[in-house]
C-alpha cells in the first residue's frame, strides 16, 4: 500500500475535515503517500487529483463542509462510468481508497471494492440514517444547530404567543428532530417512524394556552410531509397562529461539535490503519461506544432502528 486516495461525496457533514485530516496525517506517519480527490466521485472520473501534504489539512480540524469539496455523480453510477473510475485509479497508481459520505457514496465504494478496489468507508451524513452505526459522522452538530435554533425561535414565538413549526433535515429518518426536539424542550416531535395524530399535537397547544403557555415548538422531520400544511390545519383547529421556519442547508454548515471532531480523527486514523493491513470493503462505525468495522455489504444491509423510548420519553417531558 505506497498510494491511498481519499474523497469526500454526497452532502457535506461537519467533520469531514477532522476525518480529511486524520487520513491525511496518518498516511504520511505512516510513509504512504496520500493524494487527495476533489469533487467526489465525479472528481474521480474527471481525475481531479493532487498529492496532500500536512500543510494541506493545516488548520481545518475546526472548520465545517468539507475541503476536498463534494458533487453528486450520475455517471458513476453506470456500468462505464465504474469502469472509467476503476482506470482512473490504476492510472494514479492508487493502492487502496478511503471514501467518506453517506449511503449513496457508501453504495458507489461498495461497487469499487467488489470490482477488486481496496476501500474503506466512514460514516459522514448529519442524517443519521445508517442503521449499522449508533452515530455518523456531523450528526450531533447539526442537533447542535438545530437547538440554537429552537431556542431563538421560542424566544420569538414567546414575545407573539404563537405556535412555531421547525422543520430539519434527515430525509425519511427522525433523529434530527427527535434529539433536537428532546434536548430543545420542544412540546411536539413529528416523524416519519411514528404515525402523529394532529389532535394530540392541536390538544396540547390549547391545553398548554389554558394554563398560560405563550409558546409551542414542533419539531418536523422533513420526510413527514408539507410543514406548511400542517400549520394551516394546526391553525384551523386551535386558533393559535403557526408559523413555519424552515432550517434548511444551516444544519450541514458549522464548526463540528468536539465528538464529531472526535469521533472523525478516530475513523481516519483506523481506515488507513485497516488499509495498511489489506483489509477491503469495510465500512466503520461507532457501537455502545466503541468504534467497530464492518463488512460493506452488511453495513449497507442493516436496517435502520428508530429509538422509540427516546420519543416516548420526550412525550413524557413536554406534558
Amino acid at each position: 500500500m505506497k498510494i491511498i486516495g481519499v474523497l469526500t461525496s454526497g452532502g457535506d457533514a461537519p467533520g469531514m475535515n477532522a476525518a480529511i485530516r486524520s487520513v491525511v496525517r496518518t498516511s504520511i506517519y505512516n510513509q504512504t503517500r496520500i493524494l487527495g480527490i476533489k469533487q467526489g466521485y465525479n472528481g474521480l472520473l474527471n481525475g481531479e487529483i493532487e498529492e496532500m501534504n500536512l500543510s494541506s489539512v493545516a488548520d481545518i480540524i475546526h472548520r465545517g463542509g468539507t475541503m476536498l469539496r463534494s458533487a453528486r455523480c450520475d455517471e458513476f453510477k453506470t456500468e462505464e462510468g465504474l469502469k472509467k473510475a476503476i482506470n482512473v485509479i490504476k492510472i494514479f497508481g492508487i493502492d487502496g481508497l478511503i471514501v467518506l459520505g453517506g449511503d449513496g457514496t457508501f453504495k458507489g465504494a461498495n461497487n469499487l471494492s467488489d470490482a477488486g478496489i481496496p476501500t474503506i468507508c466512514i460514516p459522514c451524513t448529519i442524517d443519521n440514517d445508517m442503521g449499522y452505526t449508533d452515530y455518523t459522522i456531523g450528526f450531533f452538530t447539526a442537533v447542535e444547530t438545530v437547538v440554537d435554533a429552537i431556542s431563538k425561535i421560542r424566544d420569538t414565538s414567546t414575545s407573539h404567543g404563537r405556535a412555531n413549526i421547525v422543520e430539519v433535515m434527515g430525509r425519511e429518518c427522525g433523529d434530527i428532530a427527535l434529539y433536537s426536539g428532546l434536548a430543545g424542550g420542544a412540546e411536539s416531535i413529528i416523524v416519519p417512524e411514528v404515525e402523529f395524530d394532529i389532535d394530540e399535537v392541536c390538544r396540547k397547544i390549547i391545553q398548554g394556552r389554558n394554563r398560560g403557555k405563550l409558546h409551542h415548538i414542533i419539531a418536523l422531520a422533513e420526510g413527514i410531509g408539507n410543514a406548511y400544511e400542517v400549520a394551516k390545519e394546526i391553525e384551523e383547529k386551535t386558533g393559535a397562529e403557526t408559523r413555519v421556519t424552515i432550517l434548511g442547508h444551516i444544519q450541514r454548515g458549522g464548526t463540528p461539535t468536539a465528538f464529531d471532531r472526535i469521533m472523525a480523527s478516530k475513523m481516519g486514523n483506523k481506515a488507513v490503519e485497516l488499509l495498511l493491513s489489506n483489509e477491503s470493503g469495510k465500512a466503520l462505525g461507532i457501537k455502545c461506544n466503541e468504534l467497530i468495522s464492518m463488512d460493506l455489504d452488511k453495513a449497507l444491509n442493516t436496517k435502520k432502528e428508530f429509538d422509540k423510548n427516546m420519543y416516548d420519553i420526550a412525550k413524557i417531558l413536554s406534558i
